[in-house]
């Protein structure tokens, strides 16, 4: 009996001495006209600081407007010859999925009126009126752009403006969490701007990872609305609450999310859409379209076209009292 116990004592002790010591690698810096901050666990210290800046330097090239000769720059400025990369390719076919099953509610071809409204690489200083925006108009549209088969944009209209903004960001996060997986990492939280994709758990403190939602508030204090565990997911969130410009001449409000269909800003009664997806991509494209589609049509969407997703959509009912509308699939992962 003494033996044997102590053949168990050794046992137990031999398998604390080998299980492995857990770090929590972590990367943060500024990206992208935002912060990012990256979490990945191992059995050792790394640092992926290199492949990090790599990932942010190749998009930037491909998708970033404030860069002069990115490709998306070029392709504005009338290039017609450039051969565009997997990463302009990817983001065109997902935007065109979300074009096509948000009746063209998601548009990336409004660059023109993101310029014009003051939201794009270059201040804008002309007067916005109903002439205006009808003279734009005519450049905004999924149907006058194409991607041929050897990879150019086609474009029916060369006054056509791309701006990928509301889900290039989305993707870049996914190009990031590629990269973790490359290396074999099995549990991460990647996080720019707000926007997350998780992988795992925090297996250090044997929770889930747990991302926060913004309450909407005009007076920049922060609040969460939601608090959420997230595994092997991505969320993404759009809202007009901070996002905004002020007319200094008539002091008039004019949010970041622009109506396709009219041309205008969209000062709706929904303040903010959060989107749980299998991609990022796909959750930061789907939340720019619920911005500028009504709730309704957001649920009918959510309900007969896209089930695998899930949302938290905060709005103001006809009395202006703050609700919010989930899916039971959110509803389920919310943080107890």
């Amino acid at each position: 009996m003494k033996n044997l116990l102590l053949v168990v004592l050794v046992l137990i002790l031999f398998g604390c001495d080998t299980k492995p010591n857990l770090v929590k690698n972590q990367n943060t810096g500024p990206a992208l006209g935002t912060s990012y901050a990256i979490q990945y666990i191992s059995d050792k210290e790394l640092d992926f600081q290199r492949e990090i800046d790599s990932v942010f330097t190749v998009f930037n090239k491909s998708m970033s407007t404030y860069i002069t000769d990115s490709d998306i720059s070029k392709i504005n400025g009338g290039d017609t010859t450039l051969i565009v990369d997997q990463m302009f390719r990817d983001i065109f076919f997902q935007s065109q999925v979300i074009n096509s099953e948000t009746d063209g509610y998601f548009d990336p071809t409004v660059g023109v009126l993101v310029d014009a409204w003051g939201f794009g690489p270059e201040d804008s200083t002309m007067k916005m009126d109903s002439t205006r925006v009808d003279s734009l108009m005519q450049y905004v549209g999924w149907r006058h752009i194409g991607l041929t088969r050897d990879f150019r944009i086609t474009k029916s209209k060369p006054e056509v403006q791309f701006d990928f903004n509301a889900i290039a960001k989305g993707y870049a996060i996914d190009r990031l969490g590629r990269m973790l997986d490359k290396h074999q990492i099995k549990n991460y939280l990647v996080e720019v701007g707000g926007e997350v994709l998780a992988k795992g758990t925090n297996i250090i403190s044997g929770k889930p990872w747990k991302v926060g939602i913004d309450k909407p508030n005009n007076f920049m204090k922060r609040g969460s609305a939601a608090v959420v565990n997230l595994k092997d997911k991505a969320l993404a969130s759009s809202g007009n609450y901070r996002k905004f410009r002020i007319d200094p001449e008539t002091g008039e409000k004019y949010v970041h999310t622009i109506d396709p269909k009219t041309g205008y800003t969209k000062n709706s009664n929904v303040l903010s859409a959060t989107v749980v997806a299998n991609s990022c991509i796909q959750a930061d494209g789907y939340a720019t379209a619920f911005m500028a589609m009504d709730l309704n049509a957001s649920k009918a969407l959510l309900e007969l076209k896209r089930k695998e997703l899930d949302a938290f959509i905060i709005y103001l009912d006809e009395e202006g009292t703050m609700k919010n509308f989930m899916t039971s699939g959110f509803e389920a992962i919310l943080a107890k």
